[in-house]
């Protein structure tokens, strides 16, 4: 009897273990992104101060909850979520065309809410993809 509750709780330590890994590594899968998106320009410049502030403004009320104050995808809320929240300061999120992180940024997937009917300003929309590439890691 005791190499039976031995063997079910090495079983249940293994099974948990196993669970607390794949927590911890969670698979990237990449966008879909159509190429509509992904040949987009954005019509501001991060030159545009006006624009910038009001990306700044934008980003605060809708994005900063989730992805932080410097877009490391640490704010608050982030804990909660299982989704991959990027990283706005990377490299390789600045490699991205603006197209592309327009459609993620308010299209979004999964957890990555749509944002098309609460942000509708296109003008607004497109301060917030600005304001993204002002955004460095402190």
């Amino acid at each position: 009897m005791k190499k039976i509750k031995v063997r079910i709780l090495s079983g249940s330590l293994l099974v948990l273990f196993g669970l607390l890994l794949m927590s911890f590594v969670q698979e990237k899968k990449p966008w879909d992104v159509p190429a509509k998106y992904q040949s987009m320009k954005n019509p501001q410049s991060v030159d545009d101060a006006s624009m910038v502030k009001l990306g700044k403004m934008m980003y605060s009320k809708h994005c900063k909850s989730c992805h932080g104050n410097f877009g490391e995808g640490n704010g608050p809320k982030a804990r909660s979520i299982d989704a991959d929240l990027g990283d706005f300061t990377s490299a390789e999120f600045k490699a991205q065309k603006d197209g592309v992180i327009y459609y993620q940024s308010f299209v979004g997937r999964d957890e990555m809410p749509n944002f098309e009917k609460k942000i509708t300003d296109e003008e607004e929309r497109w301060a917030i993809v600005t304001y993204m590439h002002t955004l460095k890691k402190k």
